[in-house]
């Protein structure tokens, strides 16, 4: 089911996308890096990551992935790797599908290429439109794409396992326009840690068979039926929402929608959430902090009154200084001042 097709069912699209001006950027800018058999893109990598290989002079393999269905195109792909590994000589995978187990059922995954090296070694190239000024980056977007270049390095991991003299590397390459031209630079990002992050939570993601079995029986998500009981399926769900949700999943203003009609203080944001401990409304929040609600020995508690002192402490000082400025302003008026000369000619 497409989320972006079930939240404008629910009456909650989500009202952001790229832009068609920087989407035809970036194919563009793709383009020109693969352009002439992925020439560019291996000349960057072979100074990035070459090794003690020779470097590739025009004759790198670029197999055919074409096939019917994902499934069928995965399957292409892990045969195309094994193939360029045995042949021992540069091979460019154009935008490969790979395959993930991602709570017991099938995730397809397809990164802007893969390169194989002579010596075994597969390497993962990101291609993006966002610039590398003087080498670097926004550390936010390289955050991103590191995390994206991972989920890839995991996928690649299993056909590696079955493939003889395969390895996959843990440092991408990420490619990126220099400066303020079109031209395209490069540098190595080491991805061991976001692929141990995936990892771990992966193995925590609850089975797609368990969430359904814990359904009301009947339960569709099919967006051609009533708005009513559509919302009662996706309610059946408990939402995980949190304002990271926004950037990147199409429902997320349904579950905000949710969370907050629910008070939940996830709406905050993860950290919020984690320090707030066993205080998991809003209203529960503001009651603890006022004195009504919560145990005062427990740490949350007693920071929040705390807290709540505080403010009212500085609200009551604040209002002082102003009461002494008001009064110190009409205790320097002169004698006789009221209106403006003319003020009453003009009532």
């Amino acid at each position: 089911m497409d989320k972006g097709v079930l939240a404008t069912a629910l009456g909650s699209p989500a009202p952001f996308g790229q832009s068609q001006f920087a989407f035809m950027r970036g194919n563009a800018f793709e383009a020109k890096v693969k352009a002439d058999g992925g020439a560019e893109l291996l000349r960057l990598l072979y100074e990035r990551l070459g090794g003690g290989a020779e470097a590739p002079a025009g004759d790198a393999a670029t197999p055919d992935l074409s096939a019917a269905g994902p499934e069928g195109r995965a399957a292409r792909t892990a045969l195309a790797l094994r193939e360029a590994t045995a042949a021992g000589g540069w091979a460019l995978l154009d935008h490969p599908m790979l395959a993930l187990e991602v709570a017991g059922s099938p995730a397809y995954l397809e990164p802007d290429a893969v390169v194989v090296h002579p010596d075994g070694r597969w390497t993962v190239v990101e291609i993006k439109s966002f610039p590398m000024i003087d080498a670097s980056a926004d550390p936010s977007k390289v955050g991103a794409a590191a995390r994206q270049a991972a989920v890839y390095v995991l996928a690649l991991e299993r056909v590696a396992a079955v493939t003889e003299g395969a390895e996959v590397g843990h440092r991408v390459l990420l490619v990126c326009p220099k400066d303020f031209s079109n031209l395209p630079t490069a540098s190595v990002v080491d991805v061991r840690k976001q692929r141990a992050v995936t990892r771990r939570q992966l193995t925590r993601l609850t089975r797609v068979e368990d969430i359904a079995a814990g359904l009301p029986e009947g339960t569709t998500f099919d967006p051609a039926c009533p708005p009513e009981e559509l919302d009662a399926a996706v309610a059946a769900v408990p939402p995980a929402y949190a304002p990271e949700c926004l950037a990147a999943c199409e429902l997320a203003f349904h579950c905000r929608a949710r969370s907050r009609a629910e008070g939940a203080v996830e709406t905050l944001g993860r950290s919020v959430r984690g320090e707030l401990g066993g205080l998991t409304t809003v209203a529960g929040v503001l009651a603890a902090a006022a004195g009504k609600e919560g145990d005062p020995a427990d740490p949350t508690v007693a920071a929040l009154r705390r807290a709540a002192a505080l403010r009212a402490e500085a609200l009551e000082g604040a209002a002082e200084a102003l009461r002494a400025e008001t009064a110190g302003s009409a205790a320097v008026r002169p004698a006789g001042a009221g209106a403006p000369e003319g003020a009453a000619a003009c009532r």
